[in-house]
C-alpha cells in the first residue's frame, strides 16, 4: 500500500512537516510506502476554468500538479497538510488542490483522504473543514483521528512540543492504515459500489 502526503507549507521542515512525518513513522511500522511532495515553496497558479484538461487529460499548466497527478492515481491514501493562513489553507495549497482534483479524471472513489493543519493558535478547525471538502466531493472516505487533526506551533519546530497533537497524528495514521486495509478487502470481495450515471442540474432557468 502507498500513501501520498502533500506538504503545503512554504517551510519544507516546519510544523506541517513535523505533523506529516509523525504519520510517516507509523506508516513505515505498518509497511505502508510513503512519499511526501513539497508544494508550498512552488509557484502554483490557480485554476482558470478553461476545461482544457478534459481534452488533454492533464492540466494546461504543466507544473507540480501534473507531476503529482500520476502519484495520486496510484496511491491508496492521500494526506494533505497545510499551515493556517487567515483561518484557511494557504493560497498555494488551495490552487494546487483545485487544479489537482479538477484536472485528474481517474476514479478517486475509496482512496482514503486525511487532512492535517498547523497553526500558532486559531483557525485550525475551519482550515481542516475546507481541506476535507476535496475528499467528500469525489467519494473518498475521510480518515479521522482522536480530535481534529492539528498541531500547534509558532516558529518552525515548535510542534515537536505539542504532545497531544503528535499523538493525534499517530492515531490518524493508524486509523488510516486500518481503513485502507478494510477497503482493499472489501473491494476484493465485493468490488466498488455501483455508480449511477451522473445527473447534472442547474439552478438558473
Amino acid at each position: 500500500m502507498k500513501v501520498l502526503l502533500i506538504n503545503g507549507s512554504p517551510n519544507a521542515a516546519g510544523n506541517t512537516y513535523i505533523a506529516l512525518n509523525e504519520m510517516v513513522k507509523v506508516f513505515a511500522d505498518n509497511n505502508v510506502e510513503t512519499e511526501i511532495v513539497h508544494v508550498g515553496n512552488k509557484v502554483v497558479r490557480g485554476c482558470i476554468g478553461c476545461r482544457k484538461c478534459r481534452e488533454k487529460g492533464k492540466c494546461v499548466f504543466d507544473d507540480v500538479v501534473n507531476e503529482t497527478a500520476p502519484k495520486f492515481a496510484e496511491c491508496d491514501g492521500l494526506v494533505v497538510g497545510s499551515p493556517v493562513y487567515y483561518a484557511s489553507a494557504n493560497g498555494t495549497m488551495i490552487s494546487f488542490l483545485d487544479r489537482l482534483f479538477f484536472s485528474s479524471s481517474f476514479d478517486k472513489r475509496m482512496k482514503v483522504g486525511a487532512s492535517v493543519v498547523a497553526a500558532r493558535r486559531g483557525g485550525l478547525s475551519s482550515t481542516f473543514d475546507g481541506l476535507n471538502k476535496y475528499f467528500s466531493i469525489c467519494g473518498m472516505p475521510i480518515a479521522s483521528g482522536q480530535y481534529w487533526n492539528s498541531v500547534h506551533g509558532r516558529v518552525p519546530g515548535e510542534a515537536t512540543y505539542d504532545e497531544e497533537g503528535l499523538q493525534g497524528m499517530r492515531t490518524l495514521a493508524n486509523n488510516m492504515v486500518f481503513l485502507m486495509k478494510a477497503i482493499a478487502l472489501g473491494k476484493k470481495e465485493f468490488g466498488l459500489p455501483e455508480r449511477e450515471q451522473p445527473i447534472m442540474t442547474n439552478f438558473v432557468r
